[in-house]
């Protein structure tokens, strides 16, 4: 398949997820095979929380139309733009996938093929549904592809390299197992935000979404504060009010109610606004819930402590007065160019 039959087929899959909405979910008689697919992906969204608990409706929906808004020839265009796909020999690239939160290894699918090779997925007993229905639509938009795609369900064989997203104990056994394959290990990442006590509503409000988005489950989720020395926590917990149904989810409320008992029972002081605890912590890892935070007294000294644990930190949202920080609001929208862990996976899988 060319590079620009390829591009067609991810952007017809744009316009079949683009369809779909929380709110508004429209058929286009103008998108290829709705016929065959349309009614069975709405029958899969509304089973996916019966798959894995964490996966709402809502959340399902968010991602959906994230890499619908994501899936136009402007974008892959963008994105492929600097690199040479032409005259790649295929090879075969393993995937081990993470379920932490919808969709959340399509990004490796799609370079994988994008490049040219084959895909060899073991998808998370936590995810096993919906990328494999997206596979197979992109296979009848062109069958071509089946030749590339392949999922499997026992040990990994007939693969030349791979790419294995996982907790930092899992990577320690990826890295053990796969030491002689080219490969790209992932392990576990967490996001923070810096404040400077001048934000607005707004701002925190959009805060808000880093931190609840998928209920915190995502390594793009802020899990840690920065704040000054004397920051007041009104404004935020004014701001961030608004995800207060949060607590109806009974895996969330659940979680709250336990780690607010063992933070209480190890006597930590807390803030509390009766759906998200803040604790005073150095780590940046929180469970879920919570978010830590730590003051500063020196804006520069915390961008250099930023950027010596930079290998922990997936996202840094801030204004724009922290290097490569992303605004509030943005984690969970990240462009196709904009790559986990700061690895280029394209060029990785180009020098492969």
């Amino acid at each position: 398949m060319t590079l620009e039959t390829k591009k067609s087929v991810f952007v017809e899959l744009g316009k079949f997820l683009g369809q779909f909405s929380k709110d508004n979910t429209v058929k286009n008689p103008a998108v290829l095979h709705n016929e065959t697919f349309f009614d069975a992906f709405i029958a899969l969204i509304n089973l996916s929380q019966s798959h894995n608990g964490w996966y709402t409706a809502d959340n399902v929906y968010f991602s959906i139309h994230s890499w619908a808004e994501a899936l136009t020839e402007e974008n892959l265009t963008q994105w492929l733009s600097d690199y040479d796909l032409q005259n790649k020999k295929s090879k075969n690239i393993a995937l081990i996938l993470a379920g932490n939160i919808p969709l959340v290894g399509f990004h490796d699918f799609l370079s994988v093929l994008i490049t040219g090779n084959n895909v060899v997925v073991k998808t998370s007993s936590n995810d096993q549904h919906l990328l494999p229905f997206l596979a197979k639509y992109m296979i009848a938009a062109d069958p071509e592809l089946g030749n590339s795609i392949n999922f499997v369900t026992g040990k990994l064989e007939n693969f030349d390299a791979v790419i294995a997203t996982g907790s930092n104990n899992t990577a320690r056994y990826f890295e053990y197992y796969f030491k002689d394959k080219p490969s790209i290990i992932r392990k576990s990442r967490n996001s923070v935000a810096v404040l400077t006590g001048d934000e607005t509503g707004e701002e925190l409000s959009a805060l808000g979404e880093d931190i609840f988005r998928y209920f915190g489950l995502g390594c793009r989720n802020v899990s840690k504060l920065f704040v000054p020395v004397g920051y007041s926590f009104v404004a935020f917990f004014e701001a961030i009010f608004e995800y207060q149904d949060v607590i109806h989810y009974e895996k969330y409320a659940n979680n709250y109610d336990y780690n607010k008992a063992v933070f209480l029972m190890s006597n930590f002081k807390l803030l509390d606004n009766g759906f998200l605890t803040l604790k005073e912590d150095k780590s940046h890892a929180s469970p879920i819930s919570s978010v830590f935070y730590e003051t500063y007294d020196n804006i520069d000294a915390l961008k250099t402590r930023l950027q010596s644990e930079s290998e922990h930190i997936q996202c840094i949202v801030s204004d724009s007065s922290i290097e490569n920080s992303i605004g509030f609001g943005q984690t969970q929208k990240p462009k196709l160019w904009n790559y986990a862990d700061n690895i280029d996976t394209i060029s990785f899988l180009l020098t492969t």
